[in-house]
């Protein structure tokens, strides 16, 4: 196994409160293998994501338990020399704005150059010589002439490209995508997903694709992880979902995509909003915006319970998993 998460939780101290941001999360990823990790903006994806990079911010953010094995070791008990070596050579992130994750006074070569100069001690000339071929991987037209351009003269499309391209620098064995097409055209959106797998077919890598919007994932993923309130409420492979999901809050994420046999009716939305994460809801996080509440869900908390009439292993955290799946 590539990265194994396991029992994972993130608390944020703050004035108000503890804000627990990653309640229990569990999830693995292989070589080869693409993981879409689901959720509402605030459901601990990013927070996730940046627990297993080791780039939370330490306070206000505590990781009072959990494992992130990647390889078969800890991460959580390496030494930050030690995990910072661990960044950009074995696993990569890829953030969900490109130019802001971009500095706007360094050209784009000058950027992409120096994870060769940190991790491989080029020459500043060796450095922007790969920082072209990265480029040309990417598909950036010119790359020989733009190389020395700044971030601001590049398109939207353009930038997240670049930002694929400092993630595969070193060749890592891991990447996490978060939202790397958030705020792009739809057939953009389609070119840096199809760029994303075809490299990832070709180095073999693990990919973590965070995001809120099922149609992206359609193509690309292999399982999908649904978080809600810092917990994962279900796992499955990525048709099993599609097909029949097994929580009523996937449920309702994929009824909140619009569809072309429903011209002119109104587009269905999950009713209120996500908890508040100082004080979430006792009992099943989602209970108050569920349409199938019962008494139970209201005091217990569901565990991942193992979905068994699916021909495939995947689970769900809700009571009432088997009427959700038929419903």
């Amino acid at each position: 196994m590539l990265l194994e998460v396991r029992d994972l939780h993130v608390e944020f101290h703050t004035r108000d409160g503890v804000a627990k941001a990653v309640n229990g999360v569990n999830y693995s990823v292989d070589a080869g293998e693409t993981l879409a990790v689901l959720g509402e903006s605030g459901s601990g994806k990013s927070v996730t994501a940046q627990a297993v990079m080791g780039i939370l911010d330490i306070p206000p953010g505590k990781i009072p338990q959990g494992e992130i094995l990647f390889k078969g070791e800890d991460l959580l008990k390496l030494k930050e020399d030690e995990r910072r070596k661990v960044r950009g050579a074995k696993m990569a992130m890829i953030f969900q704005d490109a130019l802001s994750s971009l500095n706007p006074v360094l050209s784009v070569g000058e950027q992409l150059g120096e994870m060769f100069i940190v991790h491989k001690g080029m020459s500043k000339k060796d450095a922007r010589a790969k920082a072209v071929e990265l480029m040309d991987r990417v598909r950036i037209p010119a790359a020989k002439e733009r190389v020395g351009q700044y971030p601001h003269q590049f398109s939207g499309g353009m930038r997240q490209r670049i930002m694929i391209a400092m993630a595969l620098a070193l060749e890592p064995e891991l990447i996490i995508a978060d939202e790397p097409t958030t705020a792009l055209d739809v057939t953009v959106q389609a070119q840096v997903m199809d760029l994303l797998a075809e490299l990832q077919r070709e180095l073999n890598m693990g990919l973590i694709l965070i995001t809120h919007d099922l149609g992206v994932v359609a193509d690309v993923a292999d399982k999908i992880a649904v978080m809600y309130a810092g917990r994962i409420v279900e796992q499955a492979p990525v048709h099993e979902i599609y097909k029949a999901p097994a929580h009523p809050y996937t449920r309702g994420l994929l009824d909140s995509i619009p569809r072309l046999d429903q011209k002119g009716q109104e587009l269905y939305a999950i009713k209120g909003l996500p908890p508040n994460l100082l004080a979430i809801p006792p009992g099943c996080a989602f209970n108050p915006r569920c349409p199938m509440a019962q008494d139970v869900c209201r005091t217990d908390v569901p565990p991942l319970y193992e979905v068994t009439e699916s021909p495939v292993p995947r689970s769900s955290a809700c009571h009432f998993w088997k009427e959700c799946l038929h419903g």
